[in-house]
């Protein structure tokens, strides 16, 4: 496996706040840009594409089944990202760093969370499944995260982003949760909370 992301970068100054960007399955590096300018205009913005190809479309983590996760493969890929956002804090120096993923993007956001919760100031999660239970992780403590979800998703069902509030809630996290009606689209009301949530 490569030891380098594809990714796209634009935006701001060295120093400016960044926002990284993470694509679900089958999105690649440009799929989330218009989103990230529409969110934080000013902000400096880098989107890595995933690494592992499914059935040619592109992921961050390998999977056995739908929601059945390759753990070890999903280990490799929570501490190959983690390193690259901790390279870009280096070489940036930005402001505050906020990263937002969607679907398979919010899910390995969310593993870097739980393995190094100090690379990202502020995360969004866009529709996440967590089929499992996280370990205990005291550096989430104060950290602000807003999680957005259809009550209706088939992908990504509602008690799994109810059970991963409980647990970011339980380990001290100023998290907040967005609802909508739908299912694993990404409609007006949840991009207007994230919006609200990375400018406060």
């Amino acid at each position: 496996m490569n030891d380098e992301y594809v990714y796209a970068e634009e935006g701001a100054a060295v120093g400016a706040p960044l926002l990284v960007l993470l694509h679900g399955t089958g999105g690649d590096e440009r799929d989330l840009l218009d989103l990230g300018r529409q969110l934080m205009p000013g902000a400096r913005l880098i989107a890595p594409r995933g690494d592992v190809l499914e059935n040619g479309m592109p992921r961050y983590f390998k999977r056995l089944g739908m929601g059945v996760y390759d753990m070890a493969d999903l280990e490799r890929a929570t501490a190959k990202l983690g390193a690259f956002i901790a390279a870009q804090r280096e070489r940036l120096a930005p402001a505050s760093v906020a990263a937002l993923g969607y679907s398979n993007g919010a899910n390995i956001l969310a593993s870097v969370l739980f393995t190094a919760p100090q690379l990202v100031d502020r995360a969004v999660l866009l529709h996440p499944l967590v089929p499992f239970a996280p370990q205990p992780q005291p550096g989430l403590r104060g950290k602000p995260v807003l999680i957005a979800a259809g009550r209706h998703d088939r992908i990504a069902p509602a008690e799994r982003a109810e059970a991963l509030y409980a647990y970011l809630r339980g380990r001290g996290a100023k998290v907040e949760i967005a609802w909508h009606e739908g299912g694993h689209e990404v409609r007006p009301e949840e991009v207007a909370a994230a919006q609200a949530f990375l400018n406060a």
